[in-house]
């Protein structure tokens, strides 16, 4: 079986501290969880430079920005590549909560 490229995920360091504490990770995306959106958003690493800047161009809130590396064979839930317009770019998404020992690397974000 091939192995699923890493998927990224973008958060304020803090939501993902808490987060692993409790052992899964619920935030969608900026300002939404899970229980709101349905699935958490993510994106290969060609597209995080422009989700990054969509969701946080500009933020200068208290928390320095991090970047979850997950690995989608260890998420336990469907991971699906959807396109938010019929034919557009596919994003993956995690439907359901990610555990934190999915995540196989935090990186930092500037």
């Amino acid at each position: 079986m091939p192995k699923l490229p890493r998927i990224f995920h973008i958060t304020e360091r803090s939501l993902w501290e808490a987060a692993r504490e409790r052992g899964a990770y619920e935030v969608s995306t900026r300002g939404r969880t899970l229980q709101e959106e349905g699935f958490i958003h993510f994106s290969t690493r060609e597209q995080l430079p422009r989700i990054a800047a969509f969701l946080y161009g500009g933020y200068d809130g208290p928390d320095e920005l991090v970047v979850l590396v997950v690995d989608p064979a260890l998420v336990g839930v469907p991971v699906k590549y959807e396109a938010v317009e019929p034919g557009g770019e596919e994003f993956p998404h995690v439907y359901g909560p990610l555990p934190a020992a999915a995540v196989v690397d935090v990186e930092p974000w500037s």
